[in-house]
């Protein structure tokens, strides 16, 4: 998938959650900054190498934080992208407008933030019930973890793997996550190493809020609710896999070998394995000479499991997404045309751990195209391959051994390949 917006722009906010203690008088919270610091570095072995700016702002202020950063790091073109995409998979409804919706839904969330550029510490007025303290510790993980790895550069050397990048981001969040809450637990004589039943809880916590409590949360997108959290609540867990295994060198292993895909946070055991994940060949369509390409990108476990959920279920999505081994997509845009991205041609492939794994996923992502179109007309199906016209045009699914492929915006239908090589 194309990258969020939302983690695309800040990969350092630390979103809000209900206070559970009074939050401390302003002064006194900042003047708390070098002690968190210092215990911060005890627990992860990294030492502090510089003091650490800090400041308040006002929400207002953050919205145009926000505004100014999409101007300097995100082309109109990215936005135009990523809004495709997530209405072309069907992620998204076709009304909706990508760039207003992540502004308003991280002015809501956050509570504070690390700058990369500036390195600064900001803290953002808070509304009632929110702790600040666990705010600041998030955002200090963050200044520390900068000072010995240049997080700015961390998340962009996984700009060329979308799936990549959002698992980067988990290291990020999650290992800030888990430094917030064993800081937090020691206050009360506990560790999160030999309390595995309290890093769940706090997993859950992180995985979404109540409903009410963010509006605008509770009107996004199921895709940006659950790719804005998962760096959070996976990232956590993640995080603790690796400390119980390595202890503190976890905190620099992470940053100096990356987990490579979303399903390596997933399954900490495929990161220790070092398993890679493929990128399988895309379904080539007959118009192609009249098209070119306008976007494209990985297709992770995490995807697919939100694909899953949002069409199918929590049920299927459980049992299929983890025998995912690779997914690849890309937008075509026909050459001459007025840019509409429901005329696009999306050619998408993914690889499953076997035959029969990927055939799974074959039913299923049936009931996906019949779920997210109003028009689903079956013209040719088969054992492997089922053919027909969507909302956008026609659509050629098929199954090919361990991989599913999936044409779809076709401007006229494709002739479907026999099992021979022929065609139908």
């Amino acid at each position: 998938m194309r990258r969020p917006l939302a983690w695309a722009l800040l990969a350092a906010l630390w979103i809000a959650a209900p206070a559970a203690a009074q939050a401390p008088a302003k002064d006194e919270l900042f003047g708390e900054i070098d002690g968190i610091v210092s215990e911060l570095a005890e627990i992860s072995g990294l030492e502090v190498r510089a003091k650490i700016r800090y400041a308040r702002i006002t929400r207002d202020h953050l919205k145009e934080f926000l505004e100014q950063r999409i101007r300097e790091a995100v082309r109109p073109e990215e936005i135009e992208a990523q809004e495709a995409v997530l209405k072309k998979f069907g992620f998204a409804p076709p009304d909706f407008d990508l760039k207003k919706a992540t502004i308003d839904l991280l002015t809501e969330q956050a509570a504070a933030f690390y700058d990369f550029h500036k390195k600064k510490l900001f803290v953002i007025d808070p509304r009632a019930g929110l702790d600040e303290r666990s705010a600041l510790v998030h955002e200090l993980a963050h200044a520390l973890a900068d000072q010995h790895f240049h997080l700015e550069k961390f998340i962009g050397h996984g700009s060329q793997n979308d799936d990549g990048a959002l698992a980067r981001l988990a290291v990020m969040e999650g290992q800030a996550t888990w430094l917030m809450s064993e800081y937090v637990a020691r206050q009360s004589g506990m560790s999160l190493k030999d309390s595995p039943g309290l890093v769940t809880a706090l997993s859950k916590a992180s995985e979404a809020p109540s409903p009410g409590q963010f509006p605008v949360f509770d009107r996004v997108p199921l895709y940006l609710q659950e790719t804005l959290l998962f760096p959070y609540a996976q990232g956590l867990l993640f995080q603790q896999a690796l400390v119980k295994k390595m202890d503190k060198a976890a905190f620099s292993e992470v940053f100096r070998r990356p987990p490579e895909s979303t399903q390596q946070v997933l399954h900490p055991e495929k990161y220790l394995e070092h398993a890679t994940p493929v990128r399988p060949p895309l379904p080539a369509f007959s118009s192609e000479r009249d098209y070119r390409g306008f976007t494209g990108g990985e297709m992770g476990e995490l995807d697919h499991s939100i694909l899953l959920r949002q069409f199918g279920g929590e049920k299927e999505a459980a049992a299929v997404a983890p025998e995912w081994r690779g997914g690849y997509f890309r937008l075509f845009e026909r050459k001459h045309s007025p840019r509409d991205w429901r005329r696009m041609v999306l050619a998408y492939a993914s690889e499953w751990s076997g035959p029969a794994q990927a055939r799974q996923y074959f039913e299923l992502y049936q009931k996906v195209l019949a779920a997210k179109w109003k028009t689903f007309d079956v013209t040719s199906r088969s054992a492997d391959a089922l053919a027909g016209r969507g909302d956008d045009g026609y659509f050629l699914l098929r199954l090919d051994g361990a991989r599913v492929t999936s044409l779809e915006g076709l401007p006229v239908a494709q002739a479907v390949p026999s099992a021979s090589g022929g065609a139908n």
